[in-house]
C-alpha cells in the first residue's frame, strides 16, 4: 500500500479525509489491475477460438495440398497425352504423300516409260518437301558458308581449292534442318583448310 504525505491546507480536512482519498485511489488501481488479469472462462473461450482458427487453417492447408496434387497429376497426364499425339497433325498431312508413293509404286511396277516414272517420283518428292515446309521444316544452306560449330558438324578437312574457301564449307555430306528456327539436325560438312 502506498503511503502518501498529506499536507494540511487549512481547509478543515484532517487525516481521516486523506485516508478516504487513499483508499479510493487503491481501489481504482485494483480495478485497473484486474482488467489485465483475465478470467479463466475468458481464457477458455479465447483458447477455443484459437483452436477453431487453427483447425480452419489446417483444413485450408490440406485442401490446398490436395488441389496442388490434383493439378500436378493432371498436368503430367496432359503432358503425356501431348507427347503421344504431338506428331498427329504432321502424320495426317504426310498420309497424302504416302498415298502418292503407293500410286507411284504401282506405276513403277506396271509401266516401262522411265520418263513418266521419273516425273511422278519427282512430283511425290516435291509434295513431301512442300508438306514438311508447311509444318515448319526448313533446310539449312551450308555450302560456301563459314564453318560454324553451332550449325555444322565437320566430318573432314580437305585442302581448300582457293584462299577464299579456307575455313568455309566446301561440301555437304548430310543436310542440316531447322524446325521453327530451332536446329533439329546439324549439317555434316567437309571444311576447307
Amino acid at each position: 500500500m502506498e503511503e502518501k504525505n498529506v499536507k494540511n491546507t487549512g481547509n478543515g480536512q484532517g487525516p481521516a479525509d486523506s485516508n478516504e482519498e487513499l483508499l479510493d485511489m487503491n481501489a481504482d488501481s485494483e480495478v485497473a489491475g484486474s482488467n489485465h488479469l483475465s478470467n479463466p472462462a475468458d481464457e477458455i473461450g479465447e483458447m477455443e477460438k484459437l483452436q477453431e482458427e487453427a483447425a480452419e487453417w489446417k483444413d485450408k492447408y490440406l485442401r490446398l495440398v490436395a488441389e496442388f496434387d490434383n493439378f500436378r497429376k493432371r498436368n503430367a497426364r496432359e503432358r503425356l497425352e501431348l507427347t503421344q499425339t504431338a506428331g498427329k497433325d504432321i502424320m495426317a498431312s504426310l498420309l497424302d504423300v504416302v498415298d502418292d508413293c503407293e500410286r507411284a509404286q504401282k506405276q513403277i511396277e506396271t509401266s516401262d516409260d522411265v520418263t513418266a516414272i521419273r516425273e511422278g517420283v519427282l512430283l511425290v518428292f516435291n509434295k513431301l518437301r512442300n508438306t514438311l515446309q508447311s509444318k515448319g521444316l526448313k533446310q539449312m544452306n551450308s555450302v560456301g558458308q563459314e564453318f560454324n560449330p553451332d550449325l555444322h558438324e565437320a566430318i573432314t578437312e580437305i585442302p581448300a581449292p582457293s584462299k577464299e574457301a579456307k575455313g568455309k564449307v566446301i561440301d555437304e555430306v548430310q543436310k542440316g534442318y531447322y524446325l521453327n528456327d530451332k536446329i533439329i539436325r546439324f549439317a555434316k560438312v567437309v571444311v576447307g583448310k
